[in-house]
Order: structure tokens, then sequence, then C-alpha cells
């Protein structure tokens, strides 16, 4: 646009200054020699037109170059902008190992610190910025947040993003996946969301499929499987061995033990609920409590008082403190001793 204008003025002040020459100085002619050359003769005014033409030329190359500068450095810019908005796109998408390398100063220093760093949208950045890509993470992220199943592919995130777990988790909710096809692909899974469906696979699972991924068994998961055993609905027999085998798998405490116990009583056998936490007792002294707790529950008062009377004198004080009043006659809730 301005050399446009450039042109039109020089045009202009070429003309007026040749008309002026022309028209108030001189109407005549001079023959000029170049090296022995004699040129035509041509019109002063026209001679004197001429370092103007000149001087146009120049400066026409002069702004020619440096807008062909401005231009390279433009493209320069335009392509480190591009970079940038992938970075924020990378951030939000939270991806590892990122390393955009700029040909800009500005954008390097951004880029890098931006390379380094997570965004988080907490809800007040609404997918219709500027920029389309910027506009399309935001609208993922939403979607996610909605308990919506959205397509990650493209993006190439590791199977440990968050928003792949995310969207894992959304697509069982939708029922994409069931709980096996997720136990089954524990390499494209996380374990997290493993464990989790595990807990909804084993309420109704066979024996032989719990067992096939006991891998992801929790506690609650472990407190469900010992509801079912002998139950009314979704029955599962298992034996001592299974069991054990399954709680190898778990860390657990002195609670966790007697919680158990409270949940086998109500429908395991009572023989193979006292072997059960017999064998534990000898595999695991935190187990110890739950096997007197069991005994006291089921009124074995004279193989827990065996077990007490070989014991430190610090030792199980609050069922040795439950067996002295039973003796004594005074008859309470197992329960409130543990």
């Amino acid at each position: 646009m301005y050399l446009k204008r450039y042109t039109i003025a020089s045009m202009l002040l070429m003309i007026l200054v040749g008309w002026y020459v022309y028209a108030f100085v001189t109407q005549g002619t001079y023959a000029i020699e170049f090296y022995g050359l004699q040129l035509p003769a041509m019109s002063i005014a026209v001679l004197v037109v001429t370092p103007l033409v000149i001087l146009y030329i120049a400066s026409m190359l002069h702004m020619g170059f440096y807008s062909f500068l401005n231009t390279l450095d433009r493209r320069k810019y335009d392509k480190d902008f591009e970079k940038f908005v992938d970075s924020i796109v990378d951030a939000f998408l939270a991806k590892e190992n990122r390393h955009n390398s700029y040909k800009t100063d500005r954008y390097e220093l951004l880029g890098t610190l931006l390379d380094s760093s997570k965004l988080m949208n907490d809800g007040s950045l609404s997918p219709d910025t500027p920029n389309e890509k910027i506009n399309k993470v935001l609208s993922i992220m939403e979607d996610l947040k909605n308990g919506n199943v959205v397509d990650l592919k493209k993006y190439s995130l590791d199977e440990n993003n968050h928003l792949v777990k995310i969207n894992h988790n959304n697509m069982y909710k939708n029922g994409k996946i069931s709980a096996e096809d997720i136990l089954s692909s524990k390499v494209k899974y996380n374990d997290e969301l493993c464990r989790k469906v595990y807990v909804d696979f084993v309420k109704e699972a066979p024996l032989y499929a719990i067992e096939s991924y006991s891998q992801y068994i929790t506690k609650e998961a472990m407190l469900i499987i010992l509801s079912r055993i002998n139950a009314d609905e979704n029955t599962l027999e298992i034996p001592n061995e299974s069991l054990i085998k399954l709680l190898s798998n778990l860390e657990l405490d002195v609670g966790d033990y007697i919680e158990m116990s409270k949940a086998l009583s109500l429908h395991m056998i009572p023989e193979q609920r006292i072997k059960l936490f017999e064998m534990l007792s000898e595999q695991n002294e935190e187990a110890m409590e739950a096997y007197l707790f069991t005994l006291f529950d089921l009124e074995m008062i004279d193989l827990a008082k065996e077990i007490l009377n070989i014991s430190q004198e610090d030792e199980f004080l609050n069922f040795k403190s439950y067996l002295d009043l039973k003796e004594c006659g005074k008859n309470y809730n197992i329960e409130l001793f543990v």
C-alpha cells in the first residue's frame, strides 16, 4: 500500500518537474557524449527528470530489499507463534518430555517456560478463544469434566496422562468398555482404574476370574468378596487357602483383620472361620487379635483362654479384660473391646 502511494507521488513529482522545466525554463535539447559515443539529442526536461527516475528506482530496490528481510523475520515470528500455540495445547494436555525450539529470542524464553509448565482450566476459560487449536483442547477438557468420552488418539498421550485416565473412566461409566475389558488389558489401562473397576467386578464374578486379576484387589474389594461367601445371592464358595492367597496381595493391619472377621460372621461356617484366622495368625502376628475376636465371638472361650494364658502380660489386655468380665458373669458384646 505505501509503495503504491510512494510510486504515485514520485510520478507526480517527475511529471511536475519535467513540465516546469519544459514550460518555464527551456524547450531545448541536448546531446550527451558517452565514451566517445554521441547519443541522440534529448529534451533538457527529460534529462532533468532522468535522475529522479534513477533515484525512484534505487529507492524502490532499497525498500524492496528491506521489505523482503522484514517478511523473513515476520515468517519466523509466525512460525514461532504456531509452535507457541502447540506448546499451550501440550501444556493443557500435560504432555511429558516437551521441548520446542524457537527461532526468535522472545518466543524462546516464553516457550522454554511453557514447556516446563502444566496449564489447568478451572472452568473460567471457555472454548471461544481466537485460536482453533486451543478451542479444541479446551472443548475436550470440558467434555471430559462433564463425563463424556472424547477421541484423544491424535494427541498421542501417554496412558498415565490424567486426561487419558479420565477418558477411560468415562468410557467405563458410559458402558463403552466393561470391567473385564479393562482388567484383561492391563498394559492399556492404568492400575488406578483397574483397582477401581475390580471392586465392581468381584460383585458377581466367579472365583477363577477373581483370582485371575487378584493383583488389583483392594480392601474394599476384599470385603465384598467376603460378604459373598455362602450368601443368599451371588454365592461364592472359597476354600481358606484361596482366601489367604488373595489376602497376600494386601497390606493389612489389626483393624483390617477384625473387620474381615466381622464380615465373615454373617455367612461363613464357624469351623471354617476359626480355621481361617488360625492359619492367618500363624503367618502374621497382626491377625492374632482377629483370631481371638473370632473365638470370643463364636463363644470358643476355652480355646481363647489358652491363647491368652500363654501370652505376655502386656499383650491382648482388651481381650483379657473381656475374659475377666465373662468369668465374673458379665456379658458384653465383644465388639466393644476391639
